[in-house]
């Protein structure tokens, strides 16, 4: 017999080392054909950290996204970014070429206020050329960079960012040990066979708070990825340890999802503005992993009535479970 049950998982989860310093640093040089080079220290291994920078850049500078360069992760000549880890990347070094941008453009607006006699504060740029209240005007960004340039003056920016964290007291555990906090909740559909233990996975409806999804596609990516692995934790993935030794060192027998294997997700992104973040971002990556487990758990008590609670939840802990 087949049974269906639906569970629900919530997580909150800390962005960035825990009450640990945890800075980032970043340079950036605006050229006088409208080019930018970002230097940043993060580590791109996959999750899309050089295009979210350069997006960030981008938006800051009103310059088009192809003209951004970023040289990212090379110990030689980028500043320190500190580890692709945490699901800090976006937040912390996203602050970082931020803040270096924002000092690059300060020459810019300076010199381009001065060309067009007014205000420093009615001064922005889009699409490479200088806007004044909003409006676009027929001078472009580069020549005030060239002229800049004819002075002197260097349009390159250096910026760095550590969130505001405090320690934990060691007596009362009391502290602020992470600048900002990522939540979500997941709602999972299984089906549970009773003859044979199987669980599988049918839909996992994914909700997270992301602060602002600076490229939306990449998130649902993060997402998705990480749903998968939380559903693998839940009912696959099972390391086998004796005398300090793995069982189960292949994959044969230590089992890890595949194509087949993947339920449909539905990714919902909640963007709920983060006041210390880069226009409000804040980071996605191992959060989207950590409901998909419980809430699974949860769905199986809703298929059999019944609690399991070491994971994975196997076919052999299900029929022992049913059997009990």
């Amino acid at each position: 017999m087949k049974k269906r049950g639906i569970g629900i998982g919530c997580m909150w989860y800390g962005i960035g080392n825990t009450g640990l310093p945890n800075p980032s640093s970043a340079f950036v040089e605006w050229h006088g054909d409208g080019s930018v080079n970002v230097l940043v220290g993060c580590a791109d291994i996959g999750q899309g950290s050089d295009t979210v920078m350069a997006q960030i850049v981008a938006e800051e500078l009103g310059v088009p996204y192809e003209k951004i360069t970023v040289i990212s992760a090379d110990t030689l000549i980028t500043p320190d970014g500190g580890a692709t880890s945490a699901s800090r990347q976006t937040y912390i070094s996203g602050n970082a070429v931020r803040l270096a941008a924002k000092e690059a453009k300060r020459y810019v607006v300076s010199g381009a206020a001065e060309k067009l006699a007014v205000s420093e504060k009615r001064i922005g740029f889009a699409g490479g050329y200088v806007c004044v209240d909003d409006n676009k005007t027929e001078l472009s960004s580069k020549d005030v960079i060239s002229e800049c340039r004819q002075k002197g003056i260097l349009t390159l920016g250096h910026g760095s960012f550590n969130p505001d964290t405090t320690g934990l007291d060691p007596e009362t555990g009391q502290g602020r040990p992470f600048g900002t906090y990522a939540f979500a909740t997941q709602v999972v559909e299984i089906e549970v066979d009773t003859g044979t233990g199987k669980i599988e996975v049918i839909k996992v409806v994914a909700a997270h708070d992301v602060g602002k999804a600076v490229n939306p596609l990449l998130v649902e990516g993060q997402i998705e990825g990480g749903s998968l692995m939380g559903m693998s934790l839940g009912i696959l993935e099972e390391l086998n340890v004796e005398n300090g030794r793995i069982k189960n060192p292949n994959f044969d027998s230590y089992l890890i999802p595949t194509a087949l294997d993947t339920p449909e997700i539905e990714t919902i992104i909640i963007e709920d503005n983060e006041p210390s973040g880069p226009f409000g971002a804040k980071g996605v990556g191992e959060p989207s992993l950590i409901p998909t487990a419980a809430a699974i758990a949860n769905a199986v008590y809703d298929a059999i009535g019944i609690r399991i609670y070491s994971l994975p939840i196997s076919p052999e802990k299900v029929l022992a479970a049913l059997e009990k």
